[in-house]
């Protein structure tokens, strides 16, 4: 297989977020999703997306190599520091997807 037809592994993480740590949640992400990005290379692509008319809700779309690169990205610093933010907002993980997704 070439590399533009390799499948790659797709996570999408889904949050419920309070109003009142919004904020400080999507700071705590954005640093997850940029160190991701930065520090792994083979993290693809990490977008933390607001979906319009849902107010409390977060979704992640993360693209990694396999699966194995998003097992070590589970090791990471900054995912560390994700969960920690995310356990002291009291925010909620409720959907994770997984799928493959073949590289363009």
């Amino acid at each position: 297989m070439s590399e533009q037809s390799t499948p790659r592994f797709v996570v999408i993480p889904e949050f419920r977020v309070k109003p009142g740590v919004k904020a400080a949640f999507l700071y705590a992400a954005l640093d997850d999703a940029r160190h991701s990005v930065a520090d792994e290379g083979g993290c693809h692509r990490f977008d933390v997306v607001c979906p319009e008319g849902a107010d409390d809700t977060v979704l992640f779309y993360e693209v990694y190599d396999d699966r194995a690169a998003f097992e070590a990205h589970l090791q990471t610093p900054h995912l560390k520091r994700f969960q920690a933010a995310m356990k002291m907002l009291d925010v909620e993980e409720t959907v994770m997807r997984f799928g493959a997704l073949k590289a363009l």
